[in-house]
């Protein structure tokens, strides 16, 4: 794993996700093993019984039919207890009729949070924020978002970017600001001059100068 002269442990982009044992609502982890090779998101919330940490937890529980159907599993992580976990998660499903299928990490020690660097001192000496990381099947970080504990995330923003890296892979392209499924997507540009003549007039892209080049999947 790269490593950031401010912070030894902080992660970038194409790292390897670090490996760590874990106590979970669905019993000890792995996370090697327990990532088994599929797209996960391991995200962090601030803390267990607070109001936006709630909101979100039901909000992933919306999403994480449309996630799995992408190959993608949940792991969630903070530093409450896992019987502030169980009895959390018990009454969100009591209270607000949303069941809390994927795991959730008891990171006591802060050992999962400090290794991702989710603990931003800034905002909490100890909570770490609102920290997600998309991670592909072989375990290398693809993207990262963080928000500060008083705005929550944006779950539409988690889908498009789980359909961006997968499409991005796929095809071997990219995708430009505000790309949905169904949007054109960009070539990547031209290494050589010949290529950059070639490439206005190639019938099946939309060019609109020799490096700009849109196409459909």
């Amino acid at each position: 794993m790269h490593q950031n002269e401010d912070d030894p442990r902080s992660i970038r982009l194409g790292d390897i996700a670090p490996d760590f044992d874990a106590v979970t609502t669905h019993g000890p982890i792995r996370f090697s093993d327990w990532h088994d090779g599929r797209w996960t998101i391991l995200f962090a919330h601030p803390a267990d019984f607070t109001p936006v940490c709630t909101s979100e937890f039901i909000e992933f529980a919306k999403i994480e039919k449309e996630l799995e159907d992408r190959g993608v599993a949940l792991l969630g992580s903070s530093i409450d207890s896992i019987y502030s976990h169980i009895a959390w998660l018990r009454d969100i499903e009591d209270k607000m009729g949303v069941p809390i299928n994927f795991p959730l990490i008891a990171d006591l020690s802060q050992e999962v949070s400090r290794l991702y660097g989710m603990v931003h001192p800034s905002t909490s000496p100890t909570a770490p924020a609102r920290s997600l990381f998309f991670i592909d099947r072989e375990r290398k970080v693809r993207a990262m978002i963080t928000y500060p504990p008083e705005v929550g995330r944006s779950f539409i923003e988690i889908l498009r970017v789980v359909d961006a890296l997968q499409a991005a892979d796929k095809f071997q392209v990219a995708c430009p600001a505000n790309w949905s499924p169904g949007d054109d997507v960009m070539v990547p540009p031209p290494a050589t001059s010949s290529e950059a003549r070639s490439r206005l007039e190639d019938p099946d892209l939309d060019s609109q100068s020799w490096y700009l080049s849109k196409k459909k999947i």
